[in-house]
């Protein structure tokens, strides 16, 4: 049964996908669901999480920053569309290519107006539309290359024709956002304000914060029929010994560990023993959560609305039973909750 991609489709209206988020960012809705299979859900709002956690809870969000990942490349006469993927330790970038079929290993892009010398080189293609690529410039001057010659990568079902505008530029960063290198933002940060951070610290809920670079296939649906035929793409994170030692600190004398993401939570469960400590991190993780994987850290989980067969709704199904997130779907559709990246956000607790 939990094997099979079907499993984890549903119904989802066009109209309930978000096109731009609610403001203040804190005013989006909160579905509520209970621990207790039995108990039936509650409407609430983001603005309430201060009364939904205790004194002690830790909470932690991914503290990663979008990058302009969406690149319009030239070889030659033919366009070519690049999203930047994943910086590689060796400093070159892995890419999703459109038109791939048109590269060659060796051939060089440049990028219209760009400088000249801002080009990159095909170092590879693995003839699924993936590449690797090397870039002329790096550091600072890559920083301002992507100024110039990228804009965002918003998932497909945020139409935007004309391309992403200012306000999206705004929209799409978390309050949390430090370290760059994501090609997708960790949404469930985007709900986050000020003045909501201000009265959780008022609550005695204390924050901790990591980092994991969202690629660009995070949001994808599960192609293959089975689970298990599926293969996850890797992601970089990092877990400093700071934030590793305060996350076992808080489990040790008995408050929860809140993940604000399913990027912060697969980052976490990368990260922890059998025992549920929580290692310093420096690496790349391609942890798949499904349902029959058992928890070990994260108590708590505020995450958006995913999409049907995507790894994060059988993620969410994994932590707080498929049927119970069946269920609080199918409410949320009903209710006229708003799905996706600019959507809503439900509070999950680990089922037993």
């Amino acid at each position: 049964m939990d094997d099979r991609t079907v499993d984890f489709d549903f119904d989802l209206p066009q109209e309930r996908i978000a096109q731009h988020p609610v403001k203040p960012r804190d005013s989006a809705r909160l579905l509520d669901v209970p621990c207790d299979p039995g108990a039936p859900v509650t409407d609430r709002h983001v603005r309430d999480l201060p009364g939904l956690l205790r004194a002690g809870d830790l909470l932690v969000a991914n503290d990663t920053a979008v990058i302009p990942a969406q690149l319009h490349a030239r070889r030659g006469e033919a366009k070519i569309g690049v999203t930047l993927d994943q910086h590689q330790a060796d400093g070159a970038w892995s890419a999703l290519i459109r038109n791939s079929k048109r590269l060659r290993v060796g051939d060089v892009l440049t990028f219209p107006g760009a400088a000249d010398r801002d080009v990159a080189t095909v170092v590879s293609l693995d003839g699924e539309g993936g590449a690797t690529l090397r870039f002329s410039c790096e550091g600072e001057a890559f920083d301002g290359f992507l100024r110039t010659a990228g804009a965002l990568a918003l998932p497909p079902y945020i139409a935007r024709p004309s391309g992403p505008t200012a306000e999206d530029e705004v929209d799409y960063r978390t309050i949390f956002a430090e370290h760059k290198g994501a090609v997708a933002a960790p949404t469930a940060g985007l709900h986050f304000t000020p003045e909501l951070l201000a009265r959780l610290d008022e609550a005695g809920v204390a924050r901790e914060t990591l980092t994991l670079h969202v690629g660009a296939g995070t949001f994808l649906p599960v192609r293959t029929e089975t689970l298990s035929s599926h293969k996850m793409h890797s992601e970089r994170g990092i877990i400093t010994r700071r934030a590793a030692d305060r996350i076992n600190e808080t489990r040790a004398r008995g408050g929860r560990i809140v993940a604000v993401g399913t990027t912060s939570l697969r980052l976490l469960e990368s990260a922890a023993a059998e025992d549920g400590t929580v290692r310093p991190f420096d690496g790349e993780t391609s942890i798949f959560i499904h349902p029959g994987y058992r928890f070990r850290t994260v108590d708590l989980l505020m995450t958006n609305f995913h999409l049907p067969r995507s790894t994060l709704f059988m993620l969410v199904c994994a932590f707080a039973g498929t049927d119970r997130m069946r269920a609080a779907y199918a409410h949320a559709v009903e209710d006229g909750y708003r799905f996706y990246s600019y959507g809503d956000a439900c509070l999950l607790r680990r089922g037993a």
